[in-house]
């Protein structure tokens, strides 16, 4: 699989990473029900593929992902680089709590440590930027757990360019983990360029839209997205948005064939084309995914199939703006 350098660092990722989000399980942002076994399974099937790199969060099931994380790097001899968070906690009634205090951080990070049972975090990222008031409290604690070993570098996700610009200058920033895909590219408008031009490393997610581009989908399938599957309430999976892209799916779908790829691999790859782009952070809950998703990392998309997906993303906004 390729590699990219993690912006300043000297950390090579993959270009696809393993997102550990789904395998949570049920939570406010989850994705329904999920076996901790199959979990590892699709785990350890990742690193049998080549992905060297797992990202991963506290308020994923509250502690679950990291468990299950946790689980998993025991029964690998070669371990991964391993990305956590901070910053989001939850109360005892599972209420998501946006929190940057320096104590909160220093506990969260003792916590993940423990949940993951190692001794450093190789990337450890302030999970969302909120409080805005606080953020410097929160860098400047992390700068501390870097000078004592419990992580090796930090980074930001959720964070726009003002914001980074100001932790900046209390210590590098070595990540921004924003959204990124076809269908939201909000992150062209000023974020990548701010990266590449301060070697600032981008490590994305949701580059298959939350499963939406990886032509597996239909409205008969989000009618029946169980209990706790966090994509029922997101306005993609509603209209005007979902007709548009499952439109845009299948318009799609020619370009993959004739490259011999799939719908996920084109998702991917296409956000890979961006240099700023360290890797993509994908999902999977089984096995057969993640071996499926990570051949992305090998191909490198033509300036014709880059222009024809273009126009067909004009297309697909004109559309949604006329509905």
């Amino acid at each position: 699989m390729q590699t990219r350098k993690l912006g300043y660092t000297d950390l090579e990722l993959t270009t696809v990473g393993f997102g550990a989000w789904a395998v949570g399980g049920p939570w406010l942002f989850g994705w329904g029900p999920q076996d901790d076994d199959e979990s590892i399974a699709t785990i350890l099937r990742a690193m049998d593929v080549g992905i060297n790199w797992i990202d991963t969060a506290p308020i994923y099931g509250h502690g679950r992902s990291e468990t299950v994380v946790g689980r998993a790097l025991k029964q690998m001899s070669q371990k991964p680089l391993i990305a956590t968070k901070c910053g989001l906690c939850w109360d005892e009634k599972s209420e998501r709590i946006p929190r940057l205090k320096a104590q909160s951080i220093r506990t969260e990070c003792h916590d993940s440590l423990k949940r993951l049972d190692i001794e450093t975090i190789d990337l450890y990222q302030v999970h969302f930027n909120q409080p805005d008031e606080d953020i410097e409290e929160a860098w400047t604690e992390l700068a501390k757990l870097v000078k004592e070993g419990k992580v090796r570098y930090i980074g930001v996700s959720n964070f726009t360019v003002e914001q980074i610009r100001r932790v900046q200058k209390i210590h590098p920033v070595a990540s921004l983990q924003p959204p990124y895909s076809m269908l939201h590219r909000e992150v062209e408008e000023d974020l990548l360029d701010y990266c590449g031009q301060n070697d600032i490393g981008v490590v994305v997610y949701s580059p298959m839209q939350r499963g939406l581009l990886t032509g597996a989908f239909d409205a008969e399938r989000v009618a029946n997205l169980p209990k706790g599957d966090h994509r029922k309430a997101n306005p993609d999976f509603q209209e005007p948005q979902f007709s548009a892209t499952m439109e845009l799916v299948e318009q799609l779908r020619p370009i993959a064939e004739r490259n011999d790829r799939t719908c996920s691999q084109l998702a991917i790859s296409w956000v890979l084309r961006r240099p700023e782009v360290t890797s993509a952070i994908v999902g999977a809950r089984r096995p057969d995914q993640t071996a499926e998703t990570a051949q992305a990392s090998d191909w490198n998309l033509s300036e014709e199939d880059i222009e024809q997906i273009e126009k067909l993303l004009a297309e697909r906004q004109a559309k949604v703006e006329t509905k």
